[in-house]
């Protein structure tokens, strides 16, 4: 969870250098979703006496062009949504785990509705004004 968060804050300041200032403002914005959806999780995992491990995690390359990168969080995010929904099942045990995953699967499902969206819209509109649009 936490190097796509950072992901999303290399992103944002990438595409606020470019002067893609609205999209900038939505990925630097998702970082600061995601550590507070970190923050809750590992409050939870101490409620519950769970223990953490600390792993290196693989890097991922700067995507630079910014509708190649609302693809290539597309399928991170169906990947990611698909995992949520089936941990959702095994925590029918545990109410407030549940609560917690069900409000963050929210989120999830939003950010893969609004990256769906601009695809679209991208579509429709053509890429040069969706990128005027972004200013």
């Amino acid at each position: 969870m936490t190097n796509g968060a950072f992901a999303h804050l290399v992103q944002g300041k990438h595409f606020e250098s470019m002067g893609l200032t609205i999209l900038a403002k939505k990925y630097t914005g998702h970082y600061t979703e995601e550590m507070e959806w970190v923050e809750k999780f590992i409050s939870r995992i101490n409620d519950l006496g769970g223990e953490f491990k600390i792993e290196d995690q693989k890097g991922r390359e700067l995507v630079k062009d910014p509708v190649e990168n609302i693809k290539a969080d597309l399928a991170i995010q169906e990947k990611g949504v698909e995992i949520l929904y089936n941990c959702m099942a095994e925590l029918k045990d545990d109410p407030t785990t549940y609560d917690i995953l069900k409000a963050y699967l929210a989120d999830e499902e939003e950010d893969l509705y609004w990256s769906q969206g601009a695809l679209d819209l991208i579509q429709l509109i053509g890429r040069e004004n969706w990128l005027a649009k972004q200013l």
